[in-house]
């Protein structure tokens, strides 16, 4: 096991946030990114910046940790989809620096949630377990994951698609259906939020959030020139959509919606083919996350919520990933045992009364 220590981060690698983050072993994620920062400040998180240094050198990691305070008990941080790590085994040593950092500075946090992309495997979940992480219910809906890779040219990627999603792509070229990456203007992302919230999309789409979250959203990461949305109609009228976001050398599929029962056979295939050599031509993607799938042992399970999303994003790849999850490190036993009895629901339940939103 390494040692690490922890520290804020300075004004200036704040400023550079984006590029310390993509420099991570695993090339960091969206969800650690200035613009993430940026929405969650506005929607009840407070946004930390904190580095994670090898003792005796080698590359650092730095991660974006969200922080809300709940009353009576002090708190919480949210190290959302990281530490970014070489290897499993170097979580031991960063939650260790986490704990030095929070009691040399009084900082009153009772407990940080973890979530990095480690691949889920006995060993790792060994290696948490001995460092007395808990295993906590996970909040990110790519946990589990369809991975495309793409670090090769067109015609050889469309070759490595499932036949399915090849064979679609191919129709709906033959037929005519054309994509358009449109303007982030209001009235497009009004026609975005309206296919997200298409009745008929089925039970994945529980936890979608107010117009005004994703507004904020798209907007950050297209600010950025990290977002895109686009579109394929039927009768003048967008039919599918998709915001889409390159981030280092990682594209992920963030957010879509589509109309039921289109005429259109392959228009989603073929918006997601756009969408995915655009970002090879332009910011050399190497990996696409279809972003949320049934865990690999339930894909063919027609009662889990992401059933549907799953037999869709699969007709690209096969290659379905299960990360480790949300694991907890607990700082205060006593305060950590009130949250997870009572206080985590309460506060909950209370702040999507008050804010309409998912806590997390």
């Amino acid at each position: 096991m390494r040692e690490f220590t922890a520290r804020f981060a300075t004004d200036q690698e704040i400023a550079d946030w984006d590029a310390h983050v993509t420099a991570n072993p695993h090339g960091g994620n969206l969800l650690q990114s200035a613009s993430f920062a940026e929405v969650k400040a506005d929607h009840g998180w407070r946004p930390l910046h904190l580095v994670h240094e090898p003792v005796g050198g080698g590359k650092a990691s730095y991660n974006l940790v969200l922080e809300k305070t709940v009353p009576a008990l002090g708190r919480l941080w949210y190290m959302i989809k990281g530490p970014d790590v070489a290897s499993v085994d170097d979580i031991p040593g960063i939650a260790a620096a986490n704990a030095r950092l929070v009691a040399a500075q009084r900082l009153n946090v009772f407990a940080i949630k973890i979530e990095p992309d480690v691949l889920d495997s006995d060993y790792a979940k060994g290696v948490l377990a001995r460092a007395g992480l808990k295993k906590s219910f996970d909040i990110q809906p790519n946990d589990s994951t369809a991975i495309l890779a793409t670090d090769r040219d067109e015609e050889a990627v469309l070759k490595s698609l499932h036949s399915r999603g090849r064979n679609a792509v191919r129709r709906a070229l033959r037929e005519g259906c054309t994509v358009e990456r449109v303007e982030l203007t209001e009235q497009n992302m009004r026609r975005m939020y309206a296919l997200m919230d298409t009745v008929g999309q089925g039970e994945a789409n529980v936890n979608l959030r107010s117009y005004e979250y994703y507004a904020k959203f798209w907007t950050a990461f297209e600010q950025a020139g990290q977002g895109r949305l686009y579109f394929t109609y039927e009768d003048g009228e967008p039919s599918v959509g998709a915001y889409v976001i390159a981030y280092g050398t990682k594209g992920t599929y963030k957010d879509g919606g589509s109309k039921p029962r289109r005429r259109q056979y392959g228009d989603s295939h073929l918006l997601q083919w756009t969408a995915i050599t655009d970002l090879m031509r332009e910011h050399g993607i190497v990996e696409y996350d279809f972003c949320g799938t049934p865990p690999s042992d339930r894909l063919k399970d027609k009662e889990h919520p992401y059933y549907g999303l799953g037999l869709f994003k699969t007709s690209f790849t096969k290659s379905v990933v299960d990360f480790v999850g949300v694991h907890d490190q607990v700082l205060s036993p006593a305060k950590y045992a009130v949250w997870t009895n009572v206080a985590e629901k309460v506060q909950r339940q209370l702040w999507v009364r008050r804010t309409g939103q998912p806590f997390y």
